[in-house]
């Protein structure tokens, strides 16, 4: 089984960036359909279709769109969340660089749906070339009728614009980057409302990822029982999926949903590297539990199969460690990444993820003992399941306590080694 290239069939021409190139194989056909549509017609296409969030959450799509409520006064917004932050993924800046054009299409199709005409595209700092292209190909847009007043003459109204964080991880959580949008503090909104009901400004808004998106076009052209015809019944589709660490072929590939991890791992990336044995992979970025080598031989990349084996496709990054990665370096180091990131607003967030950080560094430089170990699954305990505004204290948990679980012996190995009691003396 090899890639089934939906999106990214495209990709390797040279001006596959350029609006040209994009309509010159059926781009924009999409959304000149979409325009003759009404928008109930367009959500329940896509909610047809089994389009799931690419961003993490998996959220169905066309569900999302329809909690946007009806026959308001004020205005809907739509924003583009291509704020790639997780460790491991970089699957997003291949359609950003590659294949702008299919997200703003897109886009225009979703602001259809849900009535909004005005968006934002909320892009990660560290993109500096893809947001220049990206902001081309608006460019491009604008100046061809695609994007405006009276778009194809169809009287439907949408302006986009582009927005650059300034690096923040936790923007990549939609109301932190609604916040970010507002020109205030990227802090995570508490939740009720939604925002759905009230988001940018207090309006409704719908938030996707650049890959979902970028599904759009393809679904309204070709219908929603060809993409469902894809994937599992839970799963529809393809999905992007950007591999790195110990393999032969690191890279972004497309396959579909369903397909076996290790088939991905070795026909498409060409097994691990040097020849060496798996240890273990973590199968959706940094934030995801990881898989040890058996648990690997039985995973598929589909979302039912994940919960199955107790993690998530979440970010769509597969890294994979190899039998001489050092799991307690590794895991010090994601845990260091969640404590630097956390805003500081929730106190189990703000400490527990400094306390992880802190007790890895001590085992990881030998000078931990157990009482440090079971401490780091003590205040994972504290750390999750709602006890935040947001998951990144979450996420924390699910990067540290599986490795710890799975691979306790790694970690007990760089424990001190406990002081033996010296026996009483008689009659002390």
């Amino acid at each position: 089984m090899g890639e089934l290239k939906i999106l990214t069939k495209y990709a390797d021409h040279p001006e596959s960036k350029t609006l040209s190139h994009y309509k010159s194989v059926g781009g924009y056909e999409g959304l000149k359909k979409a325009l003759t549509m009404k928008p109930d017609d367009i959500v329940n296409e896509v909610k047809s279709s089994g389009l799931r969030g690419r961003g993490g959450a998996g959220f169905p799509t066309g569900l999302k769109w329809s909690f946007i409520p009806k026959n308001i006064d004020k205005p809907k917004y739509l924003l583009c969340n291509a704020d790639e932050g997780e460790p491991g993924t970089f699957k997003d800046r291949v359609l950003l660089e590659k294949l702008p054009h299919m997200m703003i299409e897109g886009m225009i199709i979703a602001a259809k749906a849900i009535d909004s005409h005005q968006g934002f595209i909320y892009i990660r700092g560290e993109y500096y070339k893809s947001y220049n292209i990206v902001q081309k190909a608006i460019d491009e847009a604008y100046a061809s009728g695609l994007l405006g007043k009276n778009i194809l003459g169809s009287g439907f109204d949408f302006e986009l614009g582009l927005y650059a964080g300034a690096g923040a991880y936790i923007c990549g959580e939609e109301t932190a980057l609604i916040n970010s949008l507002e020109g205030r503090r990227g802090h995570p909104r508490l939740k009720p409302p939604f925002p759905a009901v009230s988001g940018l400004y207090g309006c409704p808004t719908v938030v996707n990822n650049v890959e979902t998106f970028s599904a759009v076009p393809q679904i309204i052209m070709n219908g929603a029982a060809w993409y469902s015809k894809m994937g599992t019944p839970k799963s529809a589709g393809t999905r992007l999926f950007s591999v790195c660490g110990h393999v032969n072929k690191p890279g972004v590939y497309e396959i579909e949903l369903g397909t076996p991890l290790m088939t991905l791992i070795n026909d498409l990336c060409g097994g691990i590297k040097d020849g060496k044995k798996l240890k273990g992979i973590i199968p959706g970025g940094s934030s995801v539990p990881i898989l040890t080598e058996k648990e690997c031989r039985t995973a598929n990349m589909d979302f039912e199969s994940m919960a199955e084996h107790k993690t998530m496709l979440g970010s769509g990054a597969v890294i994979v460690l190899s039998e001489e990665s050092d799991i307690v370096e590794s895991t010090f180091r994601l845990a260091e990444f969640y404590s630097h990131e956390s805003c500081g607003q929730c106190t189990p967030c703000r400490e527990g993820t400094h306390w992880v950080a802190n007790l890895l560094h001590k085992i990881k430089d030998g000078h931990g003992t157990k009482k440090d170990l079971d401490l780091i699954l003590s205040l994972s305990l504290n750390m999750e399941g709602g006890t935040t505004i947001c998951p990144l204290a979450d996420a924390c948990v699910g990067a540290v306590r599986p490795a710890i679980e799975k691979f306790r012996s790694d970690f007990e190995a760089r424990l001190q080694p406990e002081k033996k009691k010296e026996p009483a003396m008689a009659g002390a």
